[in-house]
């Protein structure tokens, strides 16, 4: 008896120790609840393409659910209306100024892009739904590269691409929050937002300096970036998690500097720089 009671001991203790995968669901409550122990129980299993699929799917759906609701208020309409002229109407006067059109020619090309915007409004929709997937998906791609090579080789890292995607894709629900709270911020004040942060309240210019740094002050950017930090140590097999927040952080100021003043030189660029 005493024999098969020690058999039975270790099978039981095995099954005890035995790690269970999460499912979905979990790790979608525990990036917003504990992000250090989901990744580190997702980091023990092969990455699953799921893990960054949906969240990604999520907020492509969200960023054009957000845009088509928005566009239902007058107040908003008309102001990505405006906005929209004045760009247009810059690139004329630059035109006129180094002699590539005359003053008519720029007044008559602005009057017919006014009377053209009041009849494409679907066609803009259209160009959303089509749009919105294609920039988010390679944007997601290029960045989750880009961090991968940053974890391999600036921080010895033993992650492959698809641990990092999962480690940039999780994090994608917390953006997928900010733009529900984006949009309503933006109803409730008839204002157009492209975020959430500090600058996109108080309205100041991104454009500028000041606007810039207030333009970071953004609780769900902070948010997504630590957590993004979290999710690439525990992916990467890595116990010093500060580094590695350290390290995004660093990558997201230095690039959002970089685009924001090449965006002066070069005005294409002025969406990549928020």
């Amino acid at each position: 008896m005493e024999e098969m009671q020690n058999q039975e001991a270790p099978k039981m203790s095995s099954v005890e120790n035995e790690e269970f995968e999460l499912s979905h669901t979990d790790k979608l409550v525990g990036v917003f609840s504990e992000p250090g122990a989901t990744f580190g129980k997702i980091s023990k299993f092969p990455a699953k393409t799921l893990d960054w699929v949906i969240p990604v799917l999520v907020l492509i759906v969200m960023i054009i659910l957000s845009q088509i609701v928005m566009r239902t208020n007058p107040e908003i309409k008309r102001e990505i209306r405006e906005k929209a002229i004045t760009a247009v109407q810059k690139s004329l006067d630059d035109a006129v100024a180094k002699g590539q059109m005359t003053s008519a020619q720029a007044d008559e090309r602005l009057n017919g892009m006014e009377e053209t915007m009041e009849s494409t409004d679907t066609i803009q929709t259209i160009g959303l739904v089509v749009g919105t997937p294609i920039v988010v998906f390679i944007t997601f791609f290029v960045i989750s590269g880009f961090f991968m090579l940053v974890a391999k080789f600036g921080l010895k890292g033993t992650g492959t691409y698809k641990d990092v995607m999962v480690a940039y894709g999780l994090p994608y629900y917390i953006a997928a929050i900010s733009v529900v709270v984006m949009t309503i911020a933006a109803l409730a004040m008839s204002k157009l937002f492209t975020g959430v942060s500090v600058a996109d309240f108080v309205g100041s210019d991104k454009s500028t300096l000041s606007g810039f740094l207030l333009g970071k002050l953004d609780v769900f950017s902070i948010w997504f970036y630590v957590v993004l930090g979290i999710g690439l140590a525990k992916m990467n097999k890595s116990d010093d998690t500060k580094k590695y927040i350290i390290t995004v952080f660093a990558v997201w100021i230095v690039f959002s500097l970089l685009f924001h003043f090449l965006a002066k030189a070069v005005p294409f660029l002025a969406g990549l720089a928020g």
